[in-house]
């Protein structure tokens, strides 16, 4: 998933926002106990990150457990970075062994709610909400028996395992397993269908899938094992599947295939060494969408990513760890309770609930469900039950908070938190005044982050004791991150003037690669501008320095923060027997903050009806996943194309955004069309 934050919305209601509320300065109060405390402190750590990459590194990378020291901090040879050369160390280690050779195992380190509110027995009903509090001990236990299981399933180092499970501690314990045996995991989010499980599992060589018979989602159960049975019809590389049982409902076990979660760690060993891992080892492979229609694997390596997720979470979120006193005589004895509401199948879970945040010894908090399951204050009732500290959600989240009303947020006491985030797409400065007046009391700062699944964490940020902020900007770099906003040529653009984000220097997690595909990781990231990582967004840059993301400037489409591919979704519509031709466009919306409208035209003799338009919807649901689902189809005889037969993209995108078209048509080969589509409703 890529990440892409900031806004380019434009008139008078912005204006007047950013008019009224120009610049946000974070308190003295908030700042005296921060850890970057101004933004001359900011500024002159980022000069030596920048500067003396090698010596910041060394330094960050040395609070970390290494079972053997770099030879070499950086080996760059563009488009290759090679971090902590000749180091060894295992990131499984690093979240939780290092805790408790510090004497510290006892403390939280995942607080879980289940979506169900259950009763005493255990059941789907009214009660109290389903809570499990794990330790730096627990995990250890659990990862290292669930570890040993994969051993005895016969996985090995370098071995990739999909995961494919619903927002439970073994979502957690599973990729923790992984790492600490030096498995490859590669999670797929839970919403996703067969074909893509299949598409992932034969792109990555997988011989294993570890599943539950279903996660609950507004009430309901997700059938994952059936999504995986299915997957399986389709490719005949999967030999073991590993159930959890999570729901109690039926499913079908394949004998010899499928193993039951609770057998194989029942008499499995809580002892289970961290393997030694080299800096440079396979950590794990996330796929994300791109430009064409297979998703890529971005791979990311160990010790480069470990360091900068630890870095990365400390600073943006402001991370304090429960310190070592009588939590009930001083309040700032028990630190932070951490919560990002993201789920582990995208990038953001990997980095900001798991990878980041255990080894800074702050509880993470992980919810199964859904923000309006019971009801639609169910984020602000575990708020408040949890007292959460630190809060990262998405823009898409914040709208429909704000269109639900704010008396679901007044019936719960949420004084405890201190700094909110948002990530994965633009925040539009309305969102941003109401997140910072009704879920903030105009007392916590925001911090707007700007990242991809391929950076592996934060890139550009605001730094909540040291940044001033502005509606729609995610502001500076982070440290060791060289950015700027470049024409075609490379060449720096003025304030305030529209080009290409580009990274000219490496940081320790950004990617490796793409799996299996060198020629397409050099196309997609390095060919743009020579030297120059290109990120895929416009961007510009004002007067203040600040960075503002002006969105995707090739054929993806970000949706409630997910990145899709239009060339992905149109092969989905052209699979039904009903389409000859598809074109995909995003357009606004009003919670998502991009909405899919497809354009299909059918094949001849068949009849435009609403049925067959809902059957072609779901059609693309089946293919690639609810969240790949469009909302807008319109049938046309033809699209709207040029002489040289190129469809003009740029007149759908009006015409689903219900705008003018102002633009030049001079080169349509048949303006009829796009009278026709402009007087379709949706």
């Amino acid at each position: 998933m890529s990440q892409t934050q900031g806004s380019t919305e434009s008139g008078s209601t912005m204006e007047s926002i950013l008019d009224e509320h120009r610049h946000f300065k974070p308190s003295k109060a908030f700042s005296s106990n921060a850890h970057i405390k101004s933004m001359a402190e900011y500024e002159k750590m980022h000069k030596r990150s920048v500067d003396d990459p090698e010596g910041f590194w060394a330094d960050v990378a040395s609070e970390l457990h290494w079972f053997k020291k770099w030879e070499e901090v950086l080996d760059w040879r563009l488009p290759d970075a090679k971090w902590f050369v000749g180091g060894t160390t295992n990131i499984c280690y690093n979240c939780i062994d290092r805790q408790i050779d510090a004497g510290l195992g006892n403390h939280t380190a995942i607080v879980w709610e289940g979506e169900p509110i259950v009763d005493e027995d255990g059941h789907h009903a009214g009660g109290e909400p389903e809570v499990r509090k794990l330790s730096y001990y627990d995990l250890r236990r659990e990862v290292s028996r669930f570890a040993n299981a994969l051993k005895g399933l016969g996985v090995q180092k370098g071995d990739v395992v999909t995961i494919y499970m619903p927002m439970v501690p073994e979502l957690a314990i599973a990729m923790l397993a992984c790492a600490r045996i030096g498995a490859v995991h590669s999670i797929i989010f839970g919403g996703f269908s067969a074909s893509a499980i299949r598409d992932r599992v034969e792109d990555g060589k997988s011989k294993i899938v570890i599943t539950a018979d279903g996660g609950w989602r507004r009430g309901k159960v997700v059938p994952l094992k059936d999504n995986v049975d299915e997957a399986l019809t389709l490719t005949d590389l999967v030999d073991t599947v590993v159930v959890l049982e999570r729901c109690q409902n039926d499913i079908h076990m394949v004998d010899g295939r499928d193993h039951w979660w609770s057998d194989l760690t029942a008499t499995a060993s809580e002892h289970c060494p961290a393997e030694e891992m080299y800096s440079e080892d396979l950590l794990f492979i996330l796929y994300t969408s791109g430009s064409t229609g297979k998703p890529k694997g971005i791979m990311h390596t160990t010790g480069g990513y470990m360091v900068y997720t630890y870095l990365t979470s400390r600073y943006t979120f402001d991370l304090h760890p429960r310190q070592l006193c009588d939590e009930e005589l001083n309040e700032q004895c028990r630190g932070d309770m951490y919560w990002c509401t993201a789920d582990i199948g995208w990038i953001t879970g990997h980095s900001y609930i798991i990878y980041g945040l255990l080894p800074n010894r702050v509880p993470t908090l992980m919810y199964e469900g859904a923000p309006d399951f019971p009801e639609k204050d169910r984020f602000w009732d575990i708020i408040e039950r949890h007292k959460v500290t630190k809060f990262y959600t998405a823009p898409t989240a914040i709208r429909a908070f704000m269109k639900w009303g704010r008396e679901w947020i007044d019936k719960h006491d949420i004084s405890s938190l201190k700094v909110l985030g948002t990530v994965g797409e633009p925040i539009n400065p309305e969102a941003w005044m109401w997140y910072h007046k009704v879920i903030g009391n105009e007392k916590c700062p925001i911090v707007d982050t700007w990242w991809q699944t391929e950076t592996g964490g934060h890139m550009l940020t605001p730094l909540p004791g040291a940044t001033t902020t502005t509606p729609g900007s995610c502001t500076k770099p982070f440290f060791g991150i060289d950015a700027a906003v470049v024409n075609s040529e490379g060449e720096e653009v003025g304030e305030n003037e529209g080009g290409i984000l580009v990274i000219r220097k490496p940081w320790p997690s950004m990617l490796r690669g793409i799996y299996g595909n060198r020629e397409r990781f050099i196309e997609t990231y390095w060919s743009k501008i020579e030297g120059f990582y290109t990120a895929g967004d416009g961007a510009r840059k004002d007067e203040n320095g600040n960075f503002w993301i002006m969105g995707r400037i090739d054929d993806v489409i970000v949706v409630a923060g997910h990145n899709l591919g239009t060339m992905e979704v149109e092969s989905a519509l052209v699979s039904h027997d009903a389409v000859a031709e598809a074109a995909v466009v995003g357009f606004p919306h009003e919670i998502k903050g991009t909405g899919i409208a497809a354009f299909a035209t059918l094949v001849g003799g068949i009849e435009e009806t609403d049925k067959l338009k809902a059957e072609i919807r779901d059609h693309v649901a089946k293919e690639l996943g609810p969240i790949s689902k469009p909302d807008k189809l319109r049938f046309t005889p033809a699209l709207p194309k040029t002489r040289s037969g190129k469809i003009m993209r740029r007149l759908l995108r009006d015409i689903a955004a219900g705008r003018e078209i102002t633009g030049d048509v001079t080169t349509l080969e048949d303006k009829g069309i796009v009278e026709k589509l402009q007087k379709q409703t949706d």
